[in-house]
């Protein structure tokens, strides 16, 4: 069984990757801490709820997060939203024995930038946390077909009231879809980070969200990453 990645970010190395493994099984837990050791990352937590999960991953920053998604105290879900609210550079990858649709749109919905299963061998396991932490989206084959899609649907929905972005601010969400640093928007849109910064800032407002996870969520459901 492969994965299923898309390219990432100019200018984003992977080195001394941190990671944070959430899963509350002690067994599987700790063995995909070391099997992760044992290739060369920093697994600098473990957790086994939504709260612990959260907690760590405001104290150590983690880079990666690979999440269950059942866990006691709540979901996957709900520890990946805990988890990006106190630490919104993080990357979350679902690592779950399920493959329900809702649990994969709810992981995604929450912020999750990818979903594995269970069964993945372990390759397939170091491969996905490497992309994930070079700013690649990573799913188990046939999950990617259903996020999309549901993308799609989502997009097709007319809404009403819509809030107008301008060109620039459009121009820059498209980029921060695809998960580039202020930096490196700046650099393609030949305009300084600080402005960057301020159309994102905007952007944010105008959409009322929260964060720069949120926004890149916003654009992906609106397909601007595609173009």
């Amino acid at each position: 069984m492969g994965i299923v990645r898309t390219p990432p970010p100019e200018g984003h190395a992977v080195n001394d990757l941190t990671i944070m493994v959430v899963d509350d099984h002690p067994m599987w837990r700790d063995g995909v801490a070391r099997d992760l050791t044992d290739n060369g990352f920093d697994v600098v937590a473990t957790a086994d709820s939504v709260a612990s999960a959260t907690a760590r991953a405001r104290a150590v920053r983690p880079d990666v997060v690979l999440m269950d998604m059942n866990l006691p105290d709540g979901s996957g879900a709900q520890a990946t939203a805990g988890v990006l609210t106190a630490h919104p550079g993080a990357r979350v990858l679902i690592l779950s024995a399920s493959d329900e649709r809702d649990d994969v749109l709810d992981a995604i919905k929450a912020g999750a930038t990818g979903y594995l299963v269970k069964s993945a061998q372990q390759s397939e396991l170091i491969a996905a946390v490497r992309a994930t932490g070079d700013g690649q989206t990573v799913f188990t084959p046939g999950l990617a077909g259903l996020v999309l899609g549901e993308y799609r649907r989502m997009s097709q929905t007319p809404e009403t009231d819509a809030p107008v972005l301008t060109g620039r601010e459009t121009e820059v969400l498209r980029y921060v879809a695809k998960g580039l640093s202020s930096r490196q928007i700046a650099t393609r849109l030949e305009i300084s980070p600080r402005t960057v910064e301020n159309h994102v800032g905007s952007s944010l407002r105008k959409l009322q969200l929260g964060n720069r996870v949120e926004l890149a969520r916003y654009a992906i459901e609106h397909g601007l990453d595609a173009e």
